[in-house]
């Protein structure tokens, strides 16, 4: 079965209504080798088209991911990245801001850790976070020092959008290609996640008190995130909403979304000009002797 981006894209001004999005599709491949096969394949085309990245430093690469908890955001990241040179790739995780941080707007430490050009940049989690668990829990608001009023005001999320939507359309013009994903797990199947990170002891350490807390406020989350893709996903920063009950289709459709991205870049390798290639053969000869 052929993956189609657009199948998964949040349209510029989409109304975006999550109970209208699977959580799960139909298989893309028929069986676990033929699944193991096809991800080799799109991983190593990605790895190809991340040394072409490098060596044409002209674009840097950030991948958002955000989900629920369960939703396998981490098994994403490894199995779609597996193939990609350490050195070129470099994955940040944002949990509470600290002290320091709180001390800046709220995008100041996140904005630290932007690709530079020729490089890959993977958030899992990120400035998105500011629009929803905040979204959910207002109390956070009175803790990150907003001016007089700040924390009262009702377009603050409207704001937060708009600042969002400007430094993604800033980062465009200046080179960074930016794919966000949300994967898409129902509650359902986040339960089930649950009870097996419970009772299979190397999966213990997966799990806290503070998930259980968050499974409580789940409405809250599927309003906030259907808010934050609305708003927020543009032409040059779309979302993708990547149905995640089922974790091999996920990884497939990731990976092949941020291939056809690579793959639009028309990136080519440096060009020798005659100058450098005349001193290349004086250094050649040189090593001959």
């Amino acid at each position: 079965m052929k993956i189609k981006a657009k199948d998964y894209r949040v349209e510029e001004d989409e109304n975006v209504d999550l109970r209208k999005r699977p959580t799960r599709g139909k298989a893309l491949c028929p069986s676990k080798d033929s699944y193991q096969e096809l991800l080799g394949e799109q991983v190593d085309a990605l790895s190809d088209q991340q040394q072409l990245l490098y060596a044409s430093n002209r674009y840097g690469i950030l991948l958002i991911f955000q989900a629920m908890d369960a939703a396998g955001k981490d098994g994403v990241i490894r199995h779609v990245m597996s193939g990609i040179n350490p050195q070129g790739c470099q994955v940040f995780s944002f949990k509470h801001p600290s002290i320091a941080e709180l001390e800046h707007d709220f995008l100041w430490r996140t904005t630290r850790c932007l690709p530079e050009r020729g490089r890959i940049g993977i958030f899992n989690r990120s400035y998105y976070e500011e629009v929803l668990i905040v979204r959910v829990h207002p109390e956070i608001l009175h803790s990150q020092g907003l001016p007089e009023g700040g924390t009262d005001d009702k377009d603050i999320w409207q704001e937060r959008y708009r600042s969002i939507v400007d430094l993604e359309r800033h980062l465009h013009r200046n080179g960074t290609r930016i794919l966000k994903f949300f994967l898409h797990l129902s509650e359902e199947e986040q339960r089930t996640r649950f009870i097996d990170r419970i009772d299979e002891p190397e999966k213990n350490w997966k799990f806290s008190l503070a998930d259980i807390e968050e499974r409580k406020f789940w409405k809250q989350y599927m309003h906030a995130y259907e808010a934050c893709l609305s708003a927020t996903s543009t032409k040059i920063a779309p979302w993708y909403v990547v149905p995640a009950d089922d974790k091999d289709n996920a990884r497939l459709i990731v990976s092949r979304i941020i291939l056809d991205t690579f793959k639009k870049l028309k990136m080519s390798y440096p060009k020798t000009d005659n100058m450098r290639r005349q001193e290349l053969i004086s250094i050649r000869q040189s090593l001959m002797k």
